[in-house]
């Protein structure tokens, strides 16, 4: 958690300093709601130009998908989100490249994820409860979704949630909603901004941590958020990606 505070102390002394720059920079780092909007713009218009460059990529994962196994390209799933203009929580379909069987068991990953939250708090170290994070071995995933998963490229869909104003490109990523039941009430002050396709936890644990770090990241992001942050956690995204720290 060293790195993390060097990182979300960074991400405040940013915001202090737009305070004291002048004009619109300063306006920025003092308004909420300016930067709200002013994000909201640069998620559309980078996830446009991202959706036009790699969409070469993208037809050919999908034709991948769909000659390794049966089924539709793209998995929709339900998920907690939240709307920023009227502060309120709301369900929305997340979009992804499906990496498993069509009509595969989604029961066995909600079992997973309720002993994940539940057995951290009898795990007998930090090691054993992050071991958790993650359903490896997953016999319901298919040979093309392996590299998706491992590369990250199922999650190349989002971009579309993004430009649609379901996601951001920063923030904490958007959960089920039966893991969301799991939750504590201290959990779930997370969910408490719009989420987003990388984070804090993405590029800091990638999967590797607990529900509670997870979550501490996640409300840290929440409580520094500014443009210069966001343009940070982007960039450190790209080598997270790259090295796979954390994919499945």
């Amino acid at each position: 958690m060293g790195e993390l505070a060097n990182l979300t102390g960074m991400g405040g002394e940013m915001h202090q300093a737009q305070c004291n720059l002048p004009a619109l920079v300063a306006i920025v780092g003092c308004d909420k709601r300016l930067y709200l909007r002013i994000k909201r713009i640069m998620d559309t218009v980078l996830s446009c130009i991202i959706l036009v460059l790699f969409s070469p990529l993208l037809l050919l994962i999908g034709l991948l998908i769909k000659l390794d196994s049966s089924g539709p390209v793209i998995f929709g799933q339900k998920r907690m989100g939240y709307d920023w203009r009227t502060r309120r929580q709301r369900t929305f379909v997340l979009y992804k490249f499906r990496s498993m069987y069509h009509n595969s068991d989604q029961s066995v990953h909600q079992k997973y994820v309720r002993n994940w939250i539940r057995g951290q708090e009898h795990a007998e170290s930090l090691s054993n409860r992050a071991a958790l994070a993650k359903l490896t071995k997953d016999q319901r995933v298919t040979r093309v979704g392996w590299i998706l998963r491992k590369t990250s490229l199922d999650e190349l869909p989002q971009l579309w949630n993004v430009v649609r104003g379901d996601m951001s490109l920063v923030g904490p990523r958007p959960v089920p909603l039966y893991e969301v039941a799991e939750y504590k009430d201290w959990h779930k002050q997370r969910l408490e901004i719009t989420p987003g396709m990388t984070g804090l936890w993405q590029v800091k644990g990638r999967g590797r941590g607990t529900l509670d770090e997870m979550a501490q990241l996640d409300i840290e992001y929440i409580n520094r958020q500014s443009l210069w942050l966001d343009l940070w956690i982007l960039l450190l995204t790209t080598p997270a990606v790259i090295l796979g720290h954390g994919a499945a």
